[in-house]
């Protein structure tokens, strides 16, 4: 008896000791843990930690907005964490010739156009007009594969517009494994750090 209840303990301290060498690690909490989507992302994680995560860069993303009517121009984009009704995604406006504004949503993971909606141009430029950005010599597009270049590798995740002087300047944000750089990218291309 006394053989078959140190035989059980044995065979019980063997077994807590196997399962705790499998327990799994965690990622610490300033790093993304990796969990393959955007969407998947934790809502501890910010913007820059989950951006990298996407399966659609932001480029892509862009060109599908501007891709969804003729004649439009990415001006604004940022990736957003999901919430209750959305996936993790990208929310880019477009300005149209005529003046009008739609903020199209793209899908960080898939790719896909999923929601599009129809936006007053003043709400959001009081100083800027869509000929400005039709005007100007550089796109969004092409200022996001500037500012990564600038800032030595990363992913870009949010674009902004604004106004220097007379002409369009984006200012970039670009998530790099310790944080986020801003790049200013001007309307002829050439970057700085910010």
């Amino acid at each position: 008896m006394f053989s078959r209840l140190t035989t059980a303990a044995a065979l019980v301290a063997l077994s807590a000791g196997f399962a705790s060498a499998q327990t799994t690690t965690t990622a610490p909490a300033d790093k993304p843990a990796a969990s393959g989507t955007a969407t998947a992302a934790g809502k501890d994680m910010k913007e820059w930690q989950a951006a990298p995560l996407a399966k659609t860069n932001l480029a892509t993303a862009i060109a599908t907005a501007e891709g969804k009517e003729a004649g439009g121009r990415a001006i604004d984009a940022d990736f957003e964490l999901a919430d209750g009704k959305n996936p993790a995604h990208y929310s880019i406006k477009v300005v149209y010739p005529d003046g009008k504004l739609v903020e199209h949503g793209v899908n960080a993971d898939t790719g896909e156009l999923y929601k599009s909606e129809n936006q007053p141009i003043e709400r959001y430029f009081t100083r800027l007009k869509p000929a400005d950005f039709n005007n100007a010599k550089t796109s969004l597009k092409d200022a996001l594969a500037i500012a990564e270049q600038k800032a030595g590798g990363g992913k870009a995740y949010e674009a902004e517009v604004e106004r220097e002087g007379n002409a369009v300047e984006y200012e970039i944000s670009v998530a790099q494994p310790n944080g986020s750089k801003e790049i200013k990218v001007g309307p002829d291309g050439v970057a700085k750090a910010d």
